[in-house]
């Protein structure tokens, strides 16, 4: 995804699946803590008010809307863990392995990931 989006910027807009599905809309947006890269949107799904994480990495936004590369029941059986906090690496890697997608575990255990842009815990 692009990384000169302002993620906050990303809230509210709509997203998709590849098939051109209606996931649902943007809640919140997870950043990198080392590097402060957007990683992770929750997505208001509607689907018993629940929110699903999607990577934004390999996600495009395309005219103001996200378009996830994975279909809406892989997104929906995605682990819940709540919103409002970070992700542990653990849950990360959760959620790399539910997605299929290749990341190896941080090195150092002061490592942290996943806050939310826009909070106090922002570092940009």
């Amino acid at each position: 995804m692009q990384t000169d989006v302002d993620p906050r910027n990303l809230i509210g807009r709509k997203a998709f699946d590849r098939n051109g599905t209606k996931i649902g809309t943007i809640d919140e947006v997870y950043l990198d803590d080392a590097t402060g890269v957007p990683e992770w949107a929750a997505i208001r799904t509607g689907l018993f008010s629940r929110d699903a994480f999607v990577p934004l990495e390999p996600s495009e936004l395309v005219d103001g809307i996200l378009h996830v590369p994975f279909e809406r029941s892989l997104i929906k059986d995605a682990p819940d863990f709540g919103v409002g906090r970070h992700l542990s690496p653990e849950q990360e890697l959760q959620l790399y392995h539910h997605y299929g997608l290749d990341i190896t575990a941080p090195q150092s255990p002061d490592v942290t990931f996943g806050h939310i842009a826009g909070t106090e815990d922002d570092p940009t």
